[in-house]
């Protein structure tokens, strides 16, 4: 009985993944892509994120800014309590939404689910907006959380 006939193309396969294995120059492996600036990218936790300014010792621990709500919806896109869809960026802790009623605006993620508007000159603000309701679906002008979307 014969062996079997190797195929033709089996040492050339083993010499390449050899030389692989080996560190050969013409095969050495790619560097990495350089990281992305500001940081990795990212996603906000999905919810309505409640938006206010900071209150003041004597007075209310926060003043409302219902101008700033938004709910997070999937992957980069969020929703103004009057239906408006829009979109952001998140890179690192740095959070800009780029489309929609809230477009240029700019925050900093200090936790999950905590964010700060940013200043021109780049310094957070005393305006927080604030995951108070996590999970998808839609909100009405009136804060109300209605059933997730379909």
């Amino acid at each position: 009985m014969r062996a079997p006939r190797k195929a033709p193309f089996v040492a050339p396969l083993i010499a390449v993944l050899a030389a692989a294995c080996l560190g050969s120059p013409g095969l050495a492996a790619r560097p990495a892509p350089p990281p992305v600036p500001g940081g990795p990218i990212g996603t906000l936790e999905l919810g309505l994120y409640r938006c206010e300014r900071d209150g003041t010792a004597g007075g209310p621990v926060g003043i409302r800014l219902p101008q700033y709500d938004f709910r997070a919806v999937t992957g980069s896109n969020y929703k103004t309590p009057d239906g408006v869809r829009g979109s952001y960026l998140m890179t690192g802790d740095r959070v800009i939404m780029t489309g929609g009623k809230l477009k240029g605006m700019k925050m900093h993620r200090t936790s999950k689910g905590f964010l700060r508007h940013v200043d021109a000159d780049g310094a957070d603000n005393d305006i927080r907006c604030v995951l108070s309701r996590a999970g998808g679906g839609p909100l009405d002008p009136n804060g109300n959380v209605n059933e997730p979307e379909t």
